[in-house]
């Protein structure tokens, strides 16, 4: 039921056979909207039907989707993840309620299951032998993975720096591995050239408009899940600006659908040292007409010189009156053990970037003691031990022996039950 794809920057129309990637007069920065026939989906899907389904997976939403009727999907469980009412985060951040929506518990990882199950469908349907996209590690896994479940060849470009579990996920899974001797911006122009060359159809992050209606799938399910009662405000982290316009676009559709009556703020966070976004927001600047800038953050997976998304995600918090903010590398290290000692969700830097920013916003006044916000957690921390060792502590060497049992009990004052 696609009625258009259309420039996010000129606003032109185009028919989704006639373009594949982004606006041919706009270039990269032209990234496109899928839009669909409201009314006929109104008269074709509900509310009530989507209860019905037994399918908790990403494609109880199939009639939202844009994938012909029959089309085989791949066979992993992508989506159906939980979102957990989170009152010690409440607490501790100073709101009215917090629910953490645990993106990590995908196949491979990350939230970015959801675009590359979308697109592996896509390029089965369609007959293609090989997908490709630059990563910055879990975009890669994603399509690695989901490429391996259909028997599909998958070949990646990720920064040569990459975490080690990232690019082990990838070698594991069978893909081609190619260690770009730069950084993610660098892989993702390699990439490009590389689809153009040989053919190859190309995931990359916003450029490939069915990304994002993939990653739209986490916020139907976060208004399932509440009932279709939105919350003030949901906390997404953001580097190329793809998950948060995802988020948005889902958000948006139900609105269309008259599914929900409302469309919460949208929160952006991003790293101090990767904030180009942020800086265009906060000075009123065209975000196609951005400048790349020199990311340097330990969030490996929201860094990014130039965001490709950049247009979409701008206009995700402006459209709905929400904000950019900012976080220093410490305070989303930090975050790594208060999410999990608070919630039990263990949650990459990337992930744990929207907790501390969701502090910051709360401290700034950006959000309202009274507010009841999600807190979007995209990637497990298992995608980064290393960083999660840098702050989590140390253990306490003993000898087998119980009275140094007892010397730790003692200096912790753990109690003694019987």
């Amino acid at each position: 039921m696609i009625s258009e794809l259309r420039c996010a920057i000129c606003g032109s129309s185009y028919r989704p056979d006639d373009v594949d990637y982004t606006c041919p007069t706009c270039g990269q920065a032209g990234t496109l909207d899928v839009l669909y026939d409201y009314d006929a989906l109104r008269q074709s899907v509900s509310r009530e039907a989507v209860a019905r389904s037994s399918d908790s997976s990403m494609w109880r939403y199939r009639p939202l989707l844009p994938l012909r009727e029959g089309v085989a999907v791949p066979p992993l469980m992508v989506g159906g993840t939980p979102l957990y009412d989170a009152p010690r985060v409440a607490e501790a951040l100073g709101c009215a309620q917090v629910w953490i929506k645990d993106d990590g518990r995908n196949p491979t990882g990350s939230l970015k299951d959801r675009a590359s199950a979308l697109i592996v469908a896509r390029a089965v349907a369609n007959g293609i032998q090989v997908v490709t996209t630059a990563s910055t590690g879990n975009a890669a896994a994603a399509l690695a993975g989901l490429a391996a479940s259909v028997g599909l060849a998958a070949v990646i470009f990720v920064p040569e720096a990459a975490p080690e579990a990232k690019i082990a996920q990838l070698l594991t899974y069978g893909a081609t591995v190619l260690l770009v001797k730069g950084n993610y911006d660098a892989a993702f122009d390699l990439a490009v050239a590389a689809a153009e060359r040989y053919g190859w159809y190309n995931r990359n992050t916003g450029m490939n408009p069915y990304t994002l209606e993939g990653k739209k799938t986490v916020a139907f399910e976060i208004a399932e899940q509440l009932g279709w009662q939105m919350p003030d405000a949901v906390v997404v982290s953001v580097g190329d600006g793809n998950i948060i316009s995802g988020v948005h676009k889902g958000l948006n559709d139900l609105y269309a659908l008259g599914w929900i009556d409302r469309i919460p703020r949208l929160i952006g966070i991003q790293a101090d040292g990767s904030a180009a976004c942020y800086q265009a927001w906060s000075i009123g600047a065209d975000p196609a007409q951005m400048q790349p800038i020199n990311a340097q953050t330990v969030a490996d997976s929201i860094a990014a010189d130039l965001p490709r998304d950049r247009v979409k995600a701008v206009r995700a918090i402006r459209e709905t009156d929400g904000a950019f903010v900012c976080v220093p590398d410490e305070a989303i290290l930090a975050a790594i053990p208060l999410l999990a000692r608070q919630s039990g969700v263990f949650a990459e830097p990337a992930g744990a970037a929207a907790y501390a920013g969701a502090k910051a916003a709360l401290d700034s006044g950006v959000l309202s003691p009274a507010d009841r916000i999600v807190v979007l957690v995209t990637g497990s921390g298992l995608k980064d031990i290393r960083s999660a060792m840098r702050v989590a502590g140390s253990g306490y060497p003993v000898a087998p022996d119980p009275t140094e049992v007892e010397k730790v009990r003692l200096a912790l004052g753990l109690p003694a039950l019987k």
